[in-house]
C-alpha cells in the first residue's frame, strides 16, 4: 500500500471536516465509487480486498460523524465527548486515516457500565471512545450495505427499513395462518458469549481486506476498563458500539439459514427468536433440535428458564402479546404496561417541588417515544385508559403541590371551578388519588388544560 498516493485525500478530508456542511454529503470519488459498487456485490468476494478505501471515503466519513453526533452518548475512557469529535478530527484525521489505511489503528478499551434490566439483573454495556465509535460507524455503514441484502427476510433487528413492529406483524401472520404454538428461544447472555474465532471466520468469508479484518479483530479484543482496571475481552461483542449489532446479525444469520432450510415459520429480532409450529409436540421436537444446533454449531447457550414451548398468548414478543378469542389482535404485554406505569410514577413523584410545565415536558418526551413504539397495538382502549391514567397522576401531583385547603380552594377557583364546589373539595379529608377523580379537580384540571400545556395523548382517537 503506497501511502503517498493517499496524502492528498487525507488532507482534503481534513478540509472537509473543517467546513462541515449541512445537508447532503459529498459524492464519492471515481475510485471509491468503483470500490463501493464492487463491495455491494456479495457474490464477488474477490472484490472485497480494498474495503478500507471505501471506509475512508469522504462521504462515508461525514455520514459517520453525523450519525455519531446524532446518537449522542457518554464519553469513553479518554474523556472526549461527542461535541468535541469534529474539532478532534480536524486536527488528527490525517494521522488517523493513515493508520486505518496502513492497518495499524489501535482502538482504546471500552468503558464498562451496568444498567438495570426491566425484569431484574443488569445488562453490561461497553462504551467505546467517541473516536472508536466514529471508526466503527464508518466500517458498519460499508459492511451493512454489502451484507444486509444477503440476510434472511425473517430477520428484523438493526437493519435498514426494518423494525420490531414488522417482526411482531410477521409473528401475528404466522399465528393467523394456523401455527398456534410458539417455540420462544432466549439466548443466554448472547452478546457476551460470541466466539471471536468463529465470528472472524464468518467475516473472512465475506471480506478479503486484511486491514479491515485486523481492525475488526482489534475492536473485539480491545478490552474492558472497569474501576480503573483493564481486562482482556476473549469472547463477546460488547453492547454499546455501532458495529456490534451488525456482527450479531452475522452470527445469527447461520441460525436463520438453518431454520429456513428446515422450512420453519419464524421471526427474529436480534437475539429474540420465535418459531411457530402447529402443535405442542412439534414445538418440543423443534426446541430440542434447535437448542442442540445453537449449542454445537453456534457455540452459544439457550437460557432454558426463559425459553418455552407455549401458546403465543402466554408469551411476549418485543413488548407485545396477542389476544385470545376468534379475533387475533396485537396487545401490549403486561410487563410493558407495568414498566410504563413505573416510569410515569417516577416522573410525577418528582413533581412535588417542580413547575408543572417542567414535569409535563419530561412526560411528553417519554410519551411520544412510547407511543411511537406501542401505538402499533390493536387495543386502542388500552391507550385511552393509559392517557386518562397519566392525567390522574398529574392531578394528584398538583393537589399535593397546593398543600393547604386555602391554596387548593384558591387554585380551583382560579381554574374556573365554582366557589362552593371548590370549597367543598378543598376541605375534603379524602386522599389525592380519590380527589383526582372529583368533579372540581376534573373541571379545573381538565383534559384541555393539560393539552394546552403540551401533554400528548397516547391514543389516535384522542388526537383528533
Amino acid at each position: 500500500m503506497n501511502l503517498r498516493s493517499d496524502t492528498r485525500q487525507n488532507l482534503q478530508m481534513k478540509l472537509d471536516f473543517r467546513t462541515e456542511a449541512k445537508g447532503e454529503a459529498p459524492k464519492p470519488g471515481p475510485e471509491a465509487t468503483e470500490s463501493l459498487r464492487a463491495a455491494s456485490e456479495p457474490e464477488s468476494p474477490a472484490r472485497t480486498d480494498r474495503l478500507m478505501e471505501v471506509v475512508c471515503e469522504q462521504g462515508n466519513l461525514k455520514e459517520a460523524v453525523r450519525r455519531v453526533k446524532a446518537n449522542k452518548g457518554s464519553a469513553g475512557v479518554d474523556g472526549i465527548t461527542v461535541d468535541q469529535l469534529t474539532d478532534y478530527l480536524k486536527q488528527h484525521w490525517p494521522a488517523i486515516g493513515a493508520q486505518l489505511l496502513e492497518g495499524t489503528y489501535q482502538p482504546r478499551p471500552v468503558r464498562r457500565v451496568e444498567i438495570p434490566k426491566p425484569d431484574g439483573g443488569v445488562r453490561k454495556l461497553g462504551i467505546p471512545t467517541v473516536l472508536d465509535r466514529f471508526v466503527q460507524q464508518a466500517v458498519m455503514q460499508v459492511l451493512q450495505r454489502q451484507w444486509d441484502p444477503t440476510f434472511s427476510n425473517h430477520s428484523y433487528g438493526f437493519r435498514p427499513q426494518r423494525s420490531a413492529q414488522q417482526a411482531v406483524a410477521r409473528a401475528q401472520q404466522n399465528i393467523s395462518d394456523g401455527f398456534r404454538w410458539v417455540v420462544d428461544l432466549d439466548l443466554e447472555k448472547f452478546f457476551d458469549r460470541v466466539n471471536h474465532d468463529k465470528l472472524m471466520g464468518q467475516i473472512a468469508k465475506r471480506v478479503e481486506d486484511k486491514r479491515l479484518l485486523k481492525l475488526i479483530r482489534a475492536f473485539l479484543n480491545a478490552g474492558v476498563m472497569e474501576n480503573g482496571l483493564v481486562s482482556p475481552s476473549v469472547e463477546g461483542t460488547p453492547q454499546g458500539g455501532p458495529l456490534s449489532p451488525l456482527l450479531s446479525n452475522l452470527v445469527l444469520d447461520e441460525l436463520d439459514r438453518e431454520l429456513e432450510r428446515r422450512g420453519h415459520r419464524f421471526a427474529r429480532y436480534a437475539d429474540d427468536c420465535n418459531i411457530y409450529v402447529r402443535s405442542e409436540q412439534a414445538g418440543r421436537r423443534v426446541m430440542e433440535s434447535i437448542t442442540r444446533f445453537i449449542t454445537e454449531q453456534l457455540k452459544l447457550k439457550v437460557n432454558e428458564k426463559k425459553s418455552a414451548v407455549a401458546r403465543p398468548q402466554q408469551r411476549k414478543f418485543l413488548g407485545f402479546s396477542f389476544t385470545d378469542g376468534p379475533e387475533l389482535r396485537r396487545a401490549i404485554a403486561p410487563k410493558a404496561l407495568d414498566r410504563f406505569k413505573d416510569r410515569i410514577r417516577e416522573i410525577t413523584c418528582r413533581a412535588k417541588g417542580v413547575r408543572i410545565e417542567s414535569t409535563i415536558k419530561e412526560l411528553a418526551r417519554y410519551l411520544v417515544g412510547w407511543r411511537g413504539y406501542f401505538g402499533f397495538c390493536e387495543t386502542p382502549e388500552v391507550l385511552v385508559y393509559l392517557t386518562g391514567w397519566v392525567r390522574l397522576r398529574l392531578r394528584c401531583a398538583l393537589w399535593r403541590q397546593w398543600k393547604t385547603a386555602r391554596r387548593r380552594r384558591a387554585a380551583l377557583i382560579e381554574l374556573g371551578v365554582r366557589p362552593v364546589l371548590a370549597s367543598n373539595t378543598a376541605g375534603s379529608g379524602r386522599g389525592p388519588w380519590y380527589l383526582s377523580r372529583s368533579k372540581a379537580v376534573s373541571v379545573g384540571l381538565s383534559n384541555a388544560y393539560f393539552k394546552s400545556l403540551g401533554l400528548p395523548s397516547l391514543s389516535r382517537r384522542l388526537l383528533a
